[in-house]
């Protein structure tokens, strides 16, 4: 599907921050972005990610940090209080 077709059934732009230790080196943590469209609140591909990462890649996760916007959404309105005429 096209973003446009996600982003009108639901879906969000969702970024995360995923900090995790390097297994050489488990005091030196490494960082890794994620960007995706997910659902919220469950976030299901950020989930599958998640797994699929604890199962297949050795750096053990530290710290995620996820944000997540509605870029399609209703038009916001304002009505003015008054006019202002020049010249």
């Amino acid at each position: 599907m096209s973003s446009l077709q996600l982003q009108l059934l639901g879906h969000r732009l969702t970024t995360a921050e995923i900090i995790y230790r390097l297994p050489d080196h488990p005091r030196l943590l490494q960082t890794f972005v994620w960007q995706a469209y997910d659902l919220a609140p469950r976030y299901p591909a950020l989930t599958k990610f998640l797994r699929f990462w604890e199962q297949h890649i050795e750096g053990a996760l530290h710290i995620v940090r996820v944000a997540s916007a509605a870029l399609v959404k209703p038009a916001e309105f304002r009505y003015a209080k008054g006019e202002l005429y020049l010249h």
